[in-house]
Protein backbone atom coordinates (compact mmCIF):
# COMPACT_ATOMS: atom_id res chain seq x y z
CA UNK A 1 0.00 0.00 0.00
CA UNK A 2 1.40 3.71 -1.06
CA UNK A 3 -1.13 5.65 -0.28
CA UNK A 4 -4.60 5.60 1.57
CA UNK A 5 -7.67 7.76 2.16
CA UNK A 6 -9.98 7.76 5.40
CA UNK A 7 -12.73 9.90 5.24
CA UNK A 8 -13.76 11.31 8.68
CA UNK A 9 -17.48 11.33 8.55
CA UNK A 10 -17.91 9.89 12.64
CA UNK A 11 -16.03 9.72 15.31
CA UNK A 12 -15.07 5.89 14.49
CA UNK A 13 -12.85 6.60 11.90
CA UNK A 14 -10.38 8.73 14.02
CA UNK A 15 -9.21 5.10 14.92
CA UNK A 16 -9.55 3.70 11.46
CA UNK A 17 -7.27 6.48 10.46
CA UNK A 18 -4.56 5.47 13.78
CA UNK A 19 -4.56 1.95 12.39
CA UNK A 20 -3.65 3.03 8.72
CA UNK A 21 -1.28 5.06 9.52
CA UNK A 22 0.55 3.08 11.75
CA UNK A 23 0.80 0.22 8.84
CA UNK A 24 1.85 2.62 6.29
CA UNK A 25 4.23 4.01 8.36
CA UNK A 26 5.87 0.52 9.29
CA UNK A 27 6.06 -0.29 5.50
CA UNK A 28 7.98 3.17 4.83
CA UNK A 29 10.77 2.01 7.35
CA UNK A 30 9.99 4.32 10.11
CA UNK A 31 11.54 3.49 13.73
CA UNK A 32 9.33 2.49 16.06
CA UNK A 33 9.73 6.34 17.94
CA UNK A 34 8.66 7.65 14.47
CA UNK A 35 6.02 5.00 14.30
CA UNK A 36 3.99 6.33 17.34
CA UNK A 37 4.19 9.61 16.60
CA UNK A 38 2.70 9.08 13.49
CA UNK A 39 -0.32 7.21 15.58
CA UNK A 40 -0.06 10.32 17.64
CA UNK A 41 -0.79 13.06 14.84
CA UNK A 42 -3.09 10.98 12.95
CA UNK A 43 -5.40 10.66 16.05
CA UNK A 44 -5.16 14.51 16.25
CA UNK A 45 -5.35 15.35 13.03
CA UNK A 46 -8.71 13.07 12.57
CA UNK A 47 -9.76 14.62 15.69
CA UNK A 48 -9.44 18.17 14.72
CA UNK A 49 -11.49 17.45 11.55
CA UNK A 50 -14.27 16.04 13.09
CA UNK A 51 -14.39 18.58 15.98
CA UNK A 52 -13.78 21.68 14.08
CA UNK A 53 -15.02 21.38 10.90
CA UNK A 54 -17.55 18.26 11.23
CA UNK A 55 -15.76 15.55 8.29
CA UNK A 56 -12.91 16.23 6.24
CA UNK A 57 -10.02 13.78 4.86
CA UNK A 58 -6.80 12.02 6.22
CA UNK A 59 -4.80 11.05 3.54
CA UNK A 60 -1.21 8.82 3.75
CA UNK A 61 1.45 9.14 1.33
CA UNK A 62 4.76 7.22 1.28
CA UNK A 63 7.50 8.32 0.31
CA UNK A 64 9.56 5.71 0.51
CA UNK A 65 9.37 4.94 -3.22
CA UNK A 66 9.67 8.64 -4.60
CA UNK A 67 13.26 9.21 -4.55
CA UNK A 68 12.50 10.01 -0.50
CA UNK A 69 12.07 8.11 2.74
CA UNK A 70 8.76 8.76 4.99
CA UNK A 71 5.10 9.11 5.06
CA UNK A 72 3.05 12.43 4.81
CA UNK A 73 -0.20 13.05 6.76
CA UNK A 74 -2.81 15.52 5.29
CA UNK A 75 -5.62 16.61 6.64
CA UNK A 76 -7.98 18.72 4.46
CA UNK A 77 -11.44 20.01 5.21
CA UNK A 78 -13.76 22.93 3.98
CA UNK A 79 -14.33 24.08 8.02
CA UNK A 80 -14.79 27.48 9.20
CA UNK A 81 -10.75 27.95 9.29
CA UNK A 82 -9.15 29.53 11.51
CA UNK A 83 -9.46 33.11 12.05
CA UNK A 84 -5.61 33.25 14.25
CA UNK A 85 -3.41 30.57 12.97
CA UNK A 86 -0.73 31.75 15.19
CA UNK A 87 -2.97 31.95 18.43
CA UNK A 88 -4.43 27.76 17.02
CA UNK A 89 -0.49 26.71 17.22
CA UNK A 90 -0.28 27.74 20.85
CA UNK A 91 -1.01 24.34 23.27
CA UNK A 92 -3.96 25.37 26.05
CA UNK A 93 -5.81 27.55 22.69
CA UNK A 94 -9.39 25.43 21.90
CA UNK A 95 -12.16 26.61 20.34
CA UNK A 96 -13.84 23.18 20.99
CA UNK A 97 -13.41 22.56 24.40
CA UNK A 98 -10.28 20.28 24.14
CA UNK A 99 -7.07 20.49 26.05
CA UNK A 100 -5.60 22.88 22.78
CA UNK A 101 -2.53 20.87 22.64
CA UNK A 102 -3.23 18.74 18.85
CA UNK A 103 -2.30 20.68 16.49
CA UNK A 104 0.96 22.40 18.56
CA UNK A 105 1.49 18.38 19.44
CA UNK A 106 1.69 17.69 15.33
CA UNK A 107 3.90 20.72 14.77
CA UNK A 108 6.46 19.54 17.21
CA UNK A 109 6.36 15.69 16.32
CA UNK A 110 6.34 16.74 12.61
CA UNK A 111 10.05 16.50 10.26
CA UNK A 112 8.01 19.00 8.50
CA UNK A 113 5.21 20.99 8.87
CA UNK A 114 2.94 23.57 7.05
CA UNK A 115 -0.76 24.90 7.64
CA UNK A 116 -2.81 26.73 5.10
CA UNK A 117 -6.06 28.08 5.97
CA UNK A 118 -8.47 30.84 5.13
CA UNK A 119 -12.15 32.02 7.29
CA UNK A 120 -15.10 30.57 5.60
CA UNK A 121 -13.11 28.00 3.06
CA UNK A 122 -11.61 25.15 5.34
CA UNK A 123 -7.65 24.27 5.78
CA UNK A 124 -5.57 21.90 4.60
CA UNK A 125 -2.63 20.26 7.66
CA UNK A 126 0.44 19.07 6.64
CA UNK A 127 2.86 16.54 8.61
CA UNK A 128 6.28 14.76 6.79
CA UNK A 129 7.83 12.30 9.63
CA UNK A 130 11.07 11.00 7.65
CA UNK A 131 13.09 8.36 7.75
CA UNK A 132 16.15 8.77 9.73
CA UNK A 133 17.97 5.80 8.55
CA UNK A 134 17.84 6.50 5.11
CA UNK A 135 18.46 10.05 3.71
CA UNK A 136 16.65 11.81 1.71
CA UNK A 137 18.60 11.53 -1.88
CA UNK A 138 16.92 14.40 -2.92
CA UNK A 139 18.88 16.45 -0.09
CA UNK A 140 16.32 19.09 0.69
CA UNK A 141 17.28 21.07 -2.64
CA UNK A 142 13.94 19.55 -4.26
CA UNK A 143 10.24 20.03 -2.27
CA UNK A 144 7.56 17.67 -3.31
CA UNK A 145 3.74 16.91 -2.48
CA UNK A 146 1.44 14.71 -3.78
CA UNK A 147 -2.10 13.01 -3.44
CA UNK A 148 -3.84 9.99 -4.98
CA UNK A 149 -7.22 9.19 -4.56
CA UNK A 150 -9.10 6.35 -6.05
CA UNK A 151 -12.90 6.73 -7.63
CA UNK A 152 -15.45 6.79 -5.33
CA UNK A 153 -16.30 2.96 -4.73
CA UNK A 154 -12.84 1.50 -6.38
CA UNK A 155 -10.36 0.02 -4.02
CA UNK A 156 -7.40 1.04 -5.99
CA UNK A 157 -6.12 4.04 -7.88
CA UNK A 158 -5.79 3.92 -11.24
CA UNK A 159 -3.31 6.85 -11.62
CA UNK A 160 0.08 7.10 -10.24
CA UNK A 161 3.20 9.41 -10.00
CA UNK A 162 7.16 9.10 -9.32
CA UNK A 163 9.75 11.35 -9.03
CA UNK A 164 13.45 11.31 -9.45
CA UNK A 165 15.90 13.17 -8.37
CA UNK A 166 18.99 14.23 -11.23
CA UNK A 167 21.78 15.74 -11.23
CA UNK A 168 20.46 19.38 -12.61
CA UNK A 169 17.35 18.45 -11.09
CA UNK A 170 14.47 16.35 -11.11
CA UNK A 171 12.38 14.26 -13.70
CA UNK A 172 8.32 13.73 -13.07
CA UNK A 173 5.85 10.84 -14.37
CA UNK A 174 2.53 11.13 -13.59
CA UNK A 175 0.25 8.25 -15.22
CA UNK A 176 -3.36 7.57 -15.63
CA UNK A 177 -4.47 3.73 -16.36
CA UNK A 178 -7.42 3.65 -18.68
CA UNK A 179 -10.49 3.27 -16.85
CA UNK A 180 -10.35 2.73 -12.92
CA UNK A 181 -10.26 -0.36 -11.13
CA UNK A 182 -6.85 -3.18 -11.17
CA UNK A 183 -6.62 -3.38 -15.03
CA UNK A 184 -6.27 0.64 -14.47
CA UNK A 185 -3.86 0.09 -11.52
CA UNK A 186 -1.69 -2.38 -13.57
CA UNK A 187 -0.94 -0.25 -16.38
CA UNK A 188 0.11 2.68 -14.34
CA UNK A 189 2.11 0.72 -11.77
CA UNK A 190 4.17 -0.32 -15.48
CA UNK A 191 4.67 2.90 -16.89
CA UNK A 192 6.61 3.68 -12.90
CA UNK A 193 8.27 0.51 -13.49
CA UNK A 194 9.54 1.25 -17.02
CA UNK A 195 10.11 4.93 -15.89
CA UNK A 196 12.41 4.25 -13.35
CA UNK A 197 14.28 1.63 -15.19
CA UNK A 198 15.09 4.52 -17.71
CA UNK A 199 17.88 6.35 -17.12
CA UNK A 200 17.92 8.97 -20.20
CA UNK A 201 16.87 12.08 -18.53
CA UNK A 202 15.13 12.90 -22.20
CA UNK A 203 11.25 12.80 -21.76
CA UNK A 204 10.94 11.87 -25.04
CA UNK A 205 12.74 8.47 -24.64
CA UNK A 206 11.29 7.74 -21.80
CA UNK A 207 7.95 8.47 -22.97
CA UNK A 208 8.81 6.01 -25.63
CA UNK A 209 9.95 3.23 -23.75
CA UNK A 210 6.62 3.77 -21.45
CA UNK A 211 4.31 3.19 -24.43
CA UNK A 212 6.08 -0.19 -25.46
CA UNK A 213 6.36 -1.63 -21.92
CA UNK A 214 2.16 -0.62 -21.74
CA UNK A 215 1.65 -2.85 -24.70
CA UNK A 216 -0.91 -5.75 -23.21
CA UNK A 217 -1.95 -3.52 -20.77
CA UNK A 218 -4.80 -1.31 -21.15
CA UNK A 219 -2.92 1.60 -21.63
CA UNK A 220 -2.65 4.39 -20.02
CA UNK A 221 -2.00 8.51 -20.61
CA UNK A 222 1.29 9.18 -19.18
CA UNK A 223 3.24 12.77 -19.21
CA UNK A 224 7.14 13.20 -18.26
CA UNK A 225 8.87 16.55 -17.02
CA UNK A 226 12.36 16.95 -16.43
CA UNK A 227 12.98 20.40 -14.59
CA UNK A 228 16.65 21.42 -15.28
CA UNK A 229 17.69 24.13 -12.56
CA UNK A 230 21.52 24.70 -13.53
CA UNK A 231 20.19 25.88 -17.39
CA UNK A 232 16.51 26.91 -16.25
CA UNK A 233 14.83 25.11 -18.42
CA UNK A 234 11.83 22.50 -18.24
CA UNK A 235 11.08 19.64 -20.47
CA UNK A 236 7.98 17.90 -21.28
CA UNK A 237 6.60 15.03 -23.25
CA UNK A 238 3.14 13.36 -22.78
CA UNK A 239 0.46 10.94 -24.55
CA UNK A 240 -3.10 11.37 -23.40
CA UNK A 241 -4.66 13.82 -21.04
CA UNK A 242 -2.07 15.16 -18.40
CA UNK A 243 -1.97 18.39 -17.62
CA UNK A 244 1.07 19.92 -16.81
CA UNK A 245 2.23 23.57 -15.96
CA UNK A 246 5.11 26.30 -14.61
CA UNK A 247 3.46 28.26 -12.33
CA UNK A 248 5.01 31.76 -10.72
CA UNK A 249 3.59 34.21 -9.07
CA UNK A 250 3.03 36.40 -11.91
CA UNK A 251 2.04 33.61 -14.63
CA UNK A 252 0.84 30.57 -15.26
CA UNK A 253 2.54 28.08 -18.29
CA UNK A 254 0.91 25.09 -19.89
CA UNK A 255 2.53 22.73 -21.35
CA UNK A 256 1.49 20.75 -24.07
CA UNK A 257 0.79 17.12 -24.30
CA UNK A 258 -0.14 15.51 -27.54
CA UNK A 259 -3.28 12.62 -27.95
CA UNK A 260 -2.91 8.78 -27.25
CA UNK A 261 -2.93 6.50 -25.12
CA UNK A 262 0.60 5.05 -24.18
CA UNK A 263 0.55 1.49 -25.26
CA UNK A 264 -1.77 1.41 -27.76
CA UNK A 265 -1.91 4.50 -29.88
CA UNK A 266 0.62 7.21 -30.05
CA UNK A 267 1.69 10.14 -32.89
CA UNK A 268 4.96 10.91 -32.95
CA UNK A 269 6.33 11.41 -29.14
CA UNK A 270 7.34 15.07 -29.16
CA UNK A 271 9.73 17.21 -26.40
CA UNK A 272 8.23 20.75 -25.61
CA UNK A 273 11.27 23.03 -23.93
CA UNK A 274 9.98 26.15 -21.90
CA UNK A 275 11.77 28.51 -19.44
CA UNK A 276 12.40 27.42 -15.76
CA UNK A 277 12.15 30.54 -13.41
CA UNK A 278 13.95 29.53 -10.08
CA UNK A 279 11.24 29.67 -7.67
CA UNK A 280 8.51 28.41 -10.22
CA UNK A 281 6.20 25.38 -9.25
CA UNK A 282 5.38 22.71 -11.30
CA UNK A 283 1.91 21.23 -11.12
CA UNK A 284 0.85 18.18 -12.90
CA UNK A 285 -2.27 15.77 -12.42
CA UNK A 286 -4.97 13.35 -13.94
CA UNK A 287 -8.14 14.75 -15.51
CA UNK A 288 -9.73 13.97 -12.11
CA UNK A 289 -8.63 17.33 -11.07
CA UNK A 290 -10.38 20.02 -12.97
CA UNK A 291 -7.87 22.10 -15.33
CA UNK A 292 -8.92 26.09 -14.69
CA UNK A 293 -7.65 26.25 -11.42
CA UNK A 294 -5.38 29.38 -10.16
CA UNK A 295 -3.52 29.57 -7.06
CA UNK A 296 -3.46 33.43 -7.36
CA UNK A 297 -6.99 33.16 -5.73
CA UNK A 298 -5.55 32.01 -2.73
CA UNK A 299 -3.65 34.61 -0.74
CA UNK A 300 -0.12 34.06 0.16
CA UNK A 301 -0.82 29.93 -0.97
CA UNK A 302 1.92 30.17 -3.48
CA UNK A 303 4.67 30.39 -0.50
CA UNK A 304 3.28 27.11 1.26
CA UNK A 305 4.87 23.81 0.65
CA UNK A 306 4.16 21.65 -2.50
CA UNK A 307 1.85 19.19 -0.14
CA UNK A 308 -0.32 21.80 1.09
CA UNK A 309 -0.83 23.53 -2.41
CA UNK A 310 -1.45 19.51 -3.80
CA UNK A 311 -4.11 19.49 -1.20
CA UNK A 312 -5.80 22.77 -1.43
CA UNK A 313 -5.85 22.05 -5.39
CA UNK A 314 -7.15 18.81 -4.80
CA UNK A 315 -9.92 20.35 -2.52
CA UNK A 316 -11.07 22.62 -4.42
CA UNK A 317 -10.61 21.29 -8.33
CA UNK A 318 -11.38 17.16 -7.88
CA UNK A 319 -14.34 16.39 -10.11
CA UNK A 320 -15.61 13.30 -7.81
CA UNK A 321 -15.90 10.87 -10.82
CA UNK A 322 -12.58 9.85 -11.43
CA UNK A 323 -9.54 8.47 -9.76
CA UNK A 324 -7.45 11.60 -9.03
CA UNK A 325 -3.57 12.31 -8.98
CA UNK A 326 -2.05 15.51 -8.48
CA UNK A 327 2.00 16.49 -7.86
CA UNK A 328 3.42 19.95 -7.07
CA UNK A 329 7.32 19.93 -7.38
CA UNK A 330 9.82 23.26 -6.76
CA UNK A 331 13.10 23.74 -5.89
CA UNK A 332 13.88 24.72 -2.05
CA UNK A 333 13.15 28.37 -1.38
Amino acid sequence: MLSSVIAIEDPSRISEGRRVATQLAVESGLDQLQTANVALIATEAGTNLWKHAGSGELHFVRLDSHGMAGLDILAIDRGPGMADLDRCLRDGFSTAGTAGTGLGAIQRLSSEFDVFTLPGLGTVIFSRLKNGVNKEKIAGEIQVGALLKPMRHEIVCGDAWYMEPTPQGVRVLVADGLGHGPGAAEASFEAVTAFRRVKDSSPVRMVEAIHVALRGTRGAAIGVACLDYERGVAEFAGLGNISASLVSPVRTQQMISHNGTAGHEGRRVQMFTYPLEPEALLVMHSDGLRTGWDLSKYPRLFGHHPAVIAGVLYRDATRDRDDVCVVVVRKSL
